[in-house]
């Protein structure tokens, strides 16, 4: 027999876990520059704690739980302040991505990361590691608001569906259905705020010549030289890499905790989630970061009046990156971008919950 405190717990667990996957989706598909990825599996490093809390119970509950919009503006801001303090890993990798693309960046065949971060600093001043900074954070309320209500009417669609209905308590029925409804959300996201994300690449691409001066600037700018479609340069890309993404980032970060917990029965603790995600993200990282390359250079096309490089859309990009570059060219910058994977992660956890407890706790809950 199991104890009924058991069973409660377990099924509380059970909600928790569907409740907590509306969260876990924010990160990785961040369309915001792989922050991916930290954009990438941010939010099931969430989860542990968040089990912890939903297994206390229902009364304590009721006391200790935010509603949705503070939990959504922590969310957001945590996503903001991590972005902050990783910008300067951020911008360098844009930098190395979009190498190659013109001559006269074709010219560093060996980037280094110490000499491109001596040179912004030589010709552009320290503050130039924050290029672009602004608009990334624009883009994460946005991008969260929409995640979650998208995710939220995803989920109630596919859970209508008959023959899911009829595999309630099958386990592999919510996988699905978190797994698909996730997907669908992060396109939704990433296609409703995609112009702030190209904006972002064409300001932090930019060295010590300043075309777009700042957000509405730049969109003033590229609709008038490119069309109003010019804002979604790179779109195909972008929602190519979304599934693949969380799938990767999703399988790996369970597997890794799954694989932990079997070894140390009740171990939870925030160094597990912050070393399973960071993994995870690496993981991540390292699979669709040539469609990332891909994308950021497809936004650039025609950027600053520059001529086109690229004629024949993603795969012919993807040809002529492997004619002209090789293998290699594909992975550009893949070092700052792993740099950025553990402090980005951990950041927005601390921050995260600390703004919970703020919220929590603070005059207006007392």
């Amino acid at each position: 027999m199991i104890p009924c405190s058991r069973v409660s717990i377990l099924a509380e667990e059970r909600e928790s876990e569907r409740a907590a996957a509306a969260l876990e989706m924010e990160a990785r598909v961040s369309v915001c520059g792989r922050g991916a990825l930290v954009d990438g599996g941010t939010r099931k490093f969430l989860q542990p704690l968040h089990h912890q809390q939903q297994q206390t119970p229902p009364s304590l509950n009721r006391q200790t739980q935010i509603g949705t919009v503070p939990q959504l503006l922590a969310g957001g801001f945590a996503g903001a302040f991590s972005k902050t303090c990783t910008a300067p890993l951020a911008r360098l990798t844009i930098l190395f991505q979009v190498q190659g693309m013109h001559s006269d960046a074709a010219a560093l065949s060996k980037p280094s990361i110490l000499h491109e971060a001596s040179r912004i600093v030589n010709e552009e001043g320290f503050r130039a590691f924050w290029k672009g900074n602004l608009v990334t954070i624009t883009h994460r309320l946005p991008y969260s608001s929409v995640n979650f209500y998208a995710y939220e009417r995803y989920k109630s669609l596919l859970e209508s569906i008959p023959s899911l209905q009829s595999q309630g308590g099958f386990a592999g029925a919510d996988i699905f259905v978190h797994f698909v409804g996730g997907g669908l959300a992060g396109m939704t996201a990433a296609s409703a705020t995609y112009p702030l994300d190209l904006v972002r690449t064409r300001l932090a691409a930019q060295r010590s010549t300043i075309y777009y001066q700042g957000i509405w600037h730049a969109i003033h700018t590229i609709c008038r030289d490119e069309s109003f479609f010019g804002l979604y340069k790179g779109l195909g890309a972008t929602l190519l890499s979304v599934g693949p993404s969380i799938a990767i980032s999703f399988s790996v970060y369970e597997t890794l905790r799954s694989y932990w917990h079997s070894q140390r029965p009740g171990d939870s603790t925030v160094m597990v989630s912050l070393a399973c995600g960071s993994l995870s993200g690496i993981a991540s990282s390292t699979a669709t970061f040539p469609l990332d390359l891909v994308r950021r250079r497809i936004q650039l096309e025609g950027a600053a009046g520059q001529a086109r490089v690229y004629n024949t859309g993603l795969f012919g990009t993807f040809r002529h990156i492997l004619h002209t570059e090789g293998p290699r060219g594909l992975y550009r910058g893949i070092l700052p971008e792993y740099y950025k994977v553990v402090p980005g992660v951990g950041i927005v956890f601390m921050t995260y919950e600390t703004l919970k407890k703020l919220l929590l706790h603070g005059p207006s809950n007392s």
